[in-house]
């Protein structure tokens, strides 16, 4: 029996002997691919190759790629085959070879290296596609009534871009796994028939209409999936009883004090627990962080679903970290990213999971108001929509809520939860269709194609003589482009940086003898080639004439100042805080800096002071900046910080400052560090579950922000008519004896509530045998608003007060009941409904209770429904 471990490394050395190049898997962030949200194939990052945006490096590849996909995320642990993540075996030919290799090697694998019995296996092609037919007959000798038609063997991945008909590859695993149906065969729903891999034909390429045009060549994508093969090769009934999983769900099992294959319902949970698990450690160690919108969160609501399974077998304590280790022991030699990157996994696991236990909770709350609703109104059913609402907002599933209802002798209308569930669904397709990225023109493409990588000359020069290339306006080629004329040009070489890396894209112009263009924006296209915007000034610029291009050197050294401050500042923070700081995104103008890194609590004072010191004092020592290119492996072994879910290139560039910092970067830095000038931090904050940011700016900056500050301190100091020294000390003075007075305006108000309190209480009403007095009275706070009700419950033999106080535009609510279990009546749930009429909420003990409110025009209104409702509480 061969391991899954097996598996995968045979597959990849059969195909590297066949000339194929082995490569590891790509991030499950795409790169350069606005269409997809994540890697759900493993020919997603070769879409370029197929599409020849880029040229091939290499005619053949295989990979075993990670890949996650979420349309079926409610089937996972119900069937035997769905997952979140998975790993996808693929050989791929970039305009090499087509059908007539791809499928004599692909039987040659399953009936020579894994030895499938020919008798068990079946083929399936396009209906059109009898080149594919014929080569299965005669080149891999399938016999003709193996060979079935199927309409849908045409594959895309993602709503445009390259396509194909494909050819599947099925394996009969007997009749006792079948539907035992006569006209059982393949394609049938049931187990029997398993597709164990797919040859996709990758001849086309889809436009946003649906529209097919041939590829420059003819593709070959293959896939097999390692969780399929496993299943079959170690003769198990489901992919989770393969050596893959079961590690992970004996470990799930283990910490919920129960035994897999003893109660199908367990079993379930136990399933998509490790399945999430898995995807939700992939996903971390790429980058990947929880949000809430994007692929971060697709992440939040796979983990969050782990967690909420988890509790339905009773693991009720965050456990994730535990499961983790699990699948970092078995999968990271293969995936060193999941040890590279254990801390940030790690660290984000904790958190979150912590989080969403807290959010449960609210979920929790409010599934039991529902059912106190219901029970109230005599009902027995929970509207599909409120419990699709508890699953949308707070990540309740609606198995648990069906539990918990249960308890009650309560159900849910699950026919309702489907209809809001597939409005949601088709709602969150149609913003993905209405989100996805227009495509460059083919034009400016193919041109761009041609031209390749445009010579950047930015590192020694600011400016340079250059060659237009390329025109284009509104997607077309010209010749000639007018003033006021808004176009994108190709030169020959630029000086002009490349918006990239957070670093903002360089200013200037471009000017002959009859024309001047300004430079708007700068990007660099997948084929290397940089896009240049212009609006053209004055004259008339054209195709092939010489320009000179120069970049507005003050704000190209502005933002050198500030990107070589942000080496500095990533540098410190790993100093003071620990190597677990991972930058994580940035911003750099020609103004100012935004550093974005990974730590889990706001810094200290003493903290950010350290931080801020340590990179002034490199400022200071002048280190000298240099620049080196290398092979990416030796840059890491030489201890060159990455960007966290970055992918490079073979060679990259590293920028060394002394021996401060050390970094991967391709963008423009200062000579020496003294030229960055002073750096301060303006503003250090969350952004994010685990993700903190810090504002700064340096140089001459540095030096504005200071003034500003010199001149607001001589401002007060003038108001408040005391030396700039003194100005702290006496705006202290004044705000104690701010605080005294409003002591005493609270003892006064005290008193005089003291004073009314007879005259308050003569104004209870009778509401069913129970006093009630509800009224609106003056109070400064909350604090003050208790006291005036402990006077009166002291006055009081028995009853309910409900009294409300505004201050600073927002409502303060206290209830009180005297005795405590009046009639039934209870504090805590008299206020809560009183409070929602001023849009608020609140709770508290039987006896009292307090509560808030935002709308200060409702008072009266709640005040009013008062006896409404403490009569609902006592019917």
């Amino acid at each position: 029996m061969y391991s899954g471990n097996q598996l995968r490394e045979m597959f990849l050395k059969y195909f590297e002997a066949k000339g194929h190049r082995i490569l590891p898997s790509a991030s499950l962030i795409p790169k350069d691919d606005p269409t997809l949200l994540l890697t759900v194939a493993g020919m997603v990052p070769f879409k370029p190759y197929f599409q020849r945006r880029v040229e091939p490096p290499f005619p053949r590849a295989t990979t075993a790629q990670k890949c996650v996909r979420t349309p079926d995320l409610e089937e996972v642990g119900k069937t035997a085959r769905h997952h979140t993540f998975f790993e996808m075996l693929g050989n791929f030919s970039f305009g090499d070879y087509f059908k007539e290799n791809a499928i004599p090697w692909a039987w040659e694998y399953v009936t020579e290296v894994l030895k499938l019995p020919v008798e068990k296996l079946w083929v399936t092609i396009h209906p059109e596609d009898e080149e594919a037919r014929q080569i299965w007959l005669d080149k891999a000798g399938v016999k003709p009534e193996r060979i079935a038609i199927d309409e849908s063997n045409f594959w895309a991945a993602g709503p445009t871009g390259p396509c194909g008909p494909c050819s599947e590859i099925y394996v009969d695993l007997g009749e006792n796994r079948g539907c035992g149906r006569p006209e059982c065969a393949v394609g049938c729903e049931c187990d029997r028939f398993l597709e164990i891999w797919n040859l996709v034909f990758m001849q086309y390429n889809r436009d946003e209409a649906g529209n097919l045009t041939p590829l420059p060549k003819q593709n070959i994508d293959t896939g097999m999936g390692l969780e399929r093969i496993a299943s079959v090769m170690q003769g198990v009934e489901s992919n989770f009883d393969t050596d893959l999983f079961r590690p992970i769900i004996d470990k799930v099992a283990d910490l919920a004090g129960i035994r897999y294959k003893d109660d199908p319902k367990s079993d379930m949970a136990l399933k998509v627990v490790a399945d999430h698990s898995r995807a939700v450690s992939f996903m971390l160690s790429d980058g990947i962080r929880p949000d809430n919108e994007g692929r971060g969160y697709v992440l939040r609501r796979i983990l969050r679903r782990a967690v909420r399974f988890a509790r339905l077998i009773g693991i009720e304590k965050p456990f994730l970290e535990q499961v983790f280790l699990v699948i970092q022991r078995d999968y990271a030699h293969h995936y060193p990213e999941l040890k590279e990157n254990e801390n940030f996994i790690l660290n984000h696991l904790r958190l979150e999971e912590k989080n969403f236990q807290a959010t449960l909770e609210q979920g929790t709350q409010i599934l039991q108001e529902r059912i106190r609703a219901l029970q109230a109104e005599g009902k027995t059913v929970l509207s599909g929509r409120d419990a699709f609402y508890l699953y949308e907002t707070y990540g309740f599933p609606v198995e648990l809520t069906e539990e918990i209802l249960n308890e009650q002798n309560l159900k849910v209308d699950l026919q309702d939860f489907e209809r809001a569930a597939e409005e949601h669904r088709r709602l969150a397709r149609e913003q993905s269709r209405q989100r996805r990225a227009v495509q460059e023109s083919p034009i400016v493409t193919e041109r761009a194609k041609r031209l390749g990588m445009t010579p950047f000359l930015g590192y020694e020069r600011a400016s340079t003589e250059a060659t237009v290339e390329a025109l284009f306006l509104g997607g077309e080629e010209i010749m000639d482009a007018g003033e006021g004329d808004e176009v994108i040009c190709f030169l020959s070489q630029t000086p002009f940086y490349a918006e990239s890396g957070g670093q903002t894209a360089d200013r200037g112009v471009l000017e002959t003898a009859r024309a001047e263009a300004e430079v708007l924006e700068v990007k660099k296209g997948v084929t290397g080639t940089i896009y240049h915007t212009l609006r053209i000034k004055r004259g008339v610029l054209h195709r092939g004439e010489k320009v000179t291009a120069a970049v507005d050197a003050g704000a190209r050294a502005a933002t050198a100042r500030h990107h070589s401050a942000t080496h500095l500042l990533q540098a410190a923070l790993r100093g003071v805080l620990g190597d677990h700081v991972r930058q994580s995104g940035s911003l750099v103008t020609p103004e100012r800096l935004r550093f974005d890194f990974t730590h889990f609590s706001a810094l200290t004072p003493a903290q950010l002071t350290l931080v801020e010191e340590k990179v002034n004092e490199a400022v200071l020592a002048n280190l000298t900046v240099s620049s080196v290119e290398m092979r990416l492996a030796d840059a890491k072994a030489s201890g060159a910080t990455a960007l966290f879910g970055e992918k490079y290139g073979e060679v990259v560039r590293v920028v060394r400052m002394g021996d401060f910092s050390r970094e991967l970067c391709g963008g423009t830095h200062v000579r020496a560090t003294g030229e960055v000038g002073l750096v301060k931090i303006l503003a250090e904050s969350g952004i994010g579950a685990g993700l903190r940011r810090i504002e700064a700016v340096a140089g001459l900056n540095s030096l504005a922000y200071v003034r500003g500050l010199e001149s607001q301190a001589q401002e007060l100091a003038q108001i408040l008519k005391t030396p700039a020294s003194e100005v702290a000390r006496r705006v202290e003075g004044l705000l104690g004896q701010i605080k005294d007075l409003d002591r005493e305006v609270q003892q006064l108000q005290v008193k005089v509530a003291r004073g009314e309190a007879s005259d308050l209480l003569a104004k209870m009403q009778d509401v069913e045998g129970v006093g009630v007095l509800a009224v609106q009275v003056q109070a400064p706070d909350m604090e003050g608003l208790r006291q005036i009700s402990d006077l009166l419950r002291d006055k009081l033999k028995q009853g309910v007060i409900i009294l409300s106080a505004v201050a600073e535009g927002k409502v303060n609510w206290v209830a009180a009941v005297k005795p405590v279990g009046l009639r039934g009546l209870h504090a805590g749930q008299i206020i809560k409904e009183v409070a929602k009429i001023t849009d608020g909420g609140g709770g508290g003990r039987p006896d009292m209770a307090q509560a808030g409110g935002k709308d200060p025009g409702k008072v009266s209104e709640a005040l009013g429904q008062v006896p409404q409702i403490i009569r609902s509480f006592l019917s």
